[in-house]
């Protein structure tokens, strides 16, 4: 037997050891050869070209943090902080950020993230601009998609708003989503591997930050070798902190256009896409 404080110290120095090890090896920053990979994996799996991740936030309920109390009360009325994740199409995490207040918005935890300011100011070495498959102009940016939390932008994919859509935009926002449903996936992933995220995570804050690092670590790890069902993976207990309405530039909206028109073209469209909208 051992007592409660030793056990705590064992949980916290393992997880951070995990993420130490870990994170480089199964979480590094992509360089263009990778961020190819990605967009081909996206292009065959969810015909969505020119992608390089699907972005999303999720509620990690833990027990009452000892300070900053309402910082950490979300809008669900428990108490929680905000794991936000860019995932690929093989459901791997590419990048995140864990440990934001649960009272944050995702475009908030998205904006003050080091991913967030490596995407505005240029540095995540993406690759350079490319035509879609089958045409010759225009040269298109590389994207990520998200909800309707996340502001529109050059490099920033989101739905079209749901009212009196015309056909085309219904048929962009059908295409988006079945690019960003693979982080919605990689978390149902997450929580039916690792079952303690199906509960409030009953250790001091610093530590439920470190285990939930090396849970994401540990998932990548397993999920280069397991392989695993899409359609087991959709349902798990994790979720979305408020999305608080954001809007666009007009760069972005340009390039959503772009998107929008070349998914209703013949080199573009999809054989199904009008009867799943």
């Amino acid at each position: 037997m051992i007592g409660k404080s030793t056990a705590s110290m064992v949980v916290r120095e393992t997880c951070v050891a995990i993420w130490d090890v870990l994170h480089a090896a199964v979480m590094a920053q992509p360089q263009k050869e990778e961020w190819l990979k990605i967009a081909d994996q996206f292009q065959q799996s969810c015909n969505f070209p020119n992608c390089v991740g699907a972005i999303d936030g999720k509620h990690i309920r833990v027990q009452k943090p000892i300070s900053s109390v309402s910082q950490f009360f979300n809008y669900k009325k428990y108490f929680s902080f905000v794991l936000f994740a860019v995932c690929a199409a093989n459901y791997c995490f590419r990048y995140i950020d864990v440990g934001s207040y649960g009272s944050s918005s995702d475009s908030a935890v998205f904006g003050h993230s080091d991913f967030g300011q490596m995407l505005i100011n240029n540095a995540l070495d993406l690759l350079g601009n490319t035509t879609l498959p089958g045409t010759t102009y225009p040269a298109m940016l590389f994207v990520f998609v998200g909800d309707e939390a996340f502001e529109l932008g050059e490099h920033m994919m989101r739905p079209y708003s749901s009212r009196g859509l015309s056909i085309a935009r219904r048929v962009f926002n059908y295409r988006l989503t079945r690019a960003r449903r693979v982080v919605e996936c990689a978390f149902g992933i997450l929580a039916n591997k690792w079952r303690f995220l199906h509960s409030p995570i009953h250790l001091k804050l610093e530590t439920a930050i470190s285990a939930m690092k090396a849970a994401c670590a540990l998932h990548n790890f397993v999920r280069e070798r397991d392989g695993y069902n899409f359609e087991d993976s959709l349902s798990h207990s994790l979720e979305s902190p408020n999305q608080s309405g954001v809007h666009g530039n007009r760069y972005g909206a340009a390039v959503w256009d772009h998107f929008t028109a070349y998914f209703m073209s013949p080199q573009g469209k999809l054989p199904w896409q009008l009867e799943a909208i």
